[in-house]
């Protein structure tokens, strides 16, 4: 289950750099489950043409990952993202249970909504 989530999130980043049919093959494998078999079948192609095909595209994409991290980094902006947003939360928690400050519980808010638009 990991390694399915793994490659699927390679292939959000690195799948337009592959072949067309590298990107199906991954996406029925991976995100469809659909057999090796299957696939071929579909294909009109053996199932060590579809496997061989597969094993090639993760090889690109975990080459381009090593090389680029995009995933890497998106993990961790969406993990900093997070904690932004939870130390606004506790800001406007703070200031709003002790009366402090309307301008810091709007601008608490904000960087809450901003941290919520970039994590899309």
């Amino acid at each position: 289950m990991e390694k399915n989530l793994e490659i699927s999130n390679l292939l959000d980043f690195y799948g337009e750099m592959l072949t067309e049919k590298q990107r199906d093959f991954l996406d029925y494998y991976y995100n469809e489950d659909l057999s090796l078999s299957e696939i071929a079948e579909n294909e009109g192609i053996t199932r060590q043409g579809v496997r061989d095909s597969i094993k090639r595209a993760e090889a690109q994409m975990n080459e381009m990952e090593k090389k680029l991290a995009l995933c890497k980094k998106f993990g961790e902006l969406k993990k900093g993202l997070e904690e932004i947003k939870e130390c606004a939360d506790n800001i406007y928690q703070y200031n709003l249970n002790h009366s402090l400050s309307r301008e810091i519980n709007d601008n608490a808010a904000k960087i809450k909504s901003i941290a919520d638009f970039l994590g899309e």
